[in-house]
């Protein structure tokens, strides 16, 4: 099976939750190719599922070393270490992944940051912006949704999840909470 294909695979595996074949093709992968960081990822993706931050942040490691300009794998690794609390070390790998790829998931990952070191006001601010500047990104108005009802301020919530809803007719999770 061809490097590409055993790689869509392990995805494929990932999706579907089986987790050990996963890791299985990750490792294959890294055998095929050692200095891809296909395979380190896709690893590393599998420690996270399982909860294990500090193995997905070695691999995570390993990914990066092969390929130094992929704000994906910055925001992975934030991710993982947003998840072990080593919270100065997420925000500037989010810092990183925005700066080389402006990914979507890394803003609503710094907003993430914000609220766990106790910037509520920040992270509204900062994903009001994000709202403003890329108005289609449907997950950023669920995440300002989210953010209004822990707060307490159900209609507000409800005004962003009915404009998530809009944008996405078949979201679940929306048409969930619109529900109750």
């Amino acid at each position: 099976m061809s490097f590409e294909k055993q790689h869509e695979l392990g995805y494929q595996l990932l999706h579907d939750k089986d987790l050990d074949s996963s890791l299985d093709t990750a490792r294959q992968l890294q055998k095929m190719k050692p200095d891809a960081p296909e395979g380190y990822t896709l690893e590393a993706e599998v420690m996270q599922k399982l909860n294990q931050w500090d193995a997905s942040i070695s691999s995570l490691n390993d990914a990066i070393d092969r390929d130094l300009d992929s704000g994906r794998l910055y925001n992975l690794r934030g991710y993982a270490y947003l998840n072990k609390d080593d919270l100065e070390k997420a925000r500037q790998d989010f810092e990183r992944a925005v700066s080389l790829d402006n990914l979507p998931s890394a803003h609503r990952n710094m907003v993430l940051y914000k609220l766990m070191t106790g910037k509520g006001n920040e992270a509204i601010s900062y994903l009001l912006d994000r709202i403003r500047t890329d108005p289609r990104d449907v997950e950023n108005w669920i995440l300002m949704g989210d953010l209004m009802k822990k707060g307490g301020h159900e209609e507000k919530a409800r005004s962003y999840y009915e404009q998530a809803l809009k944008m996405d007719p078949d979201n679940e999770y929306v048409m969930n909470l619109l529900e109750n």
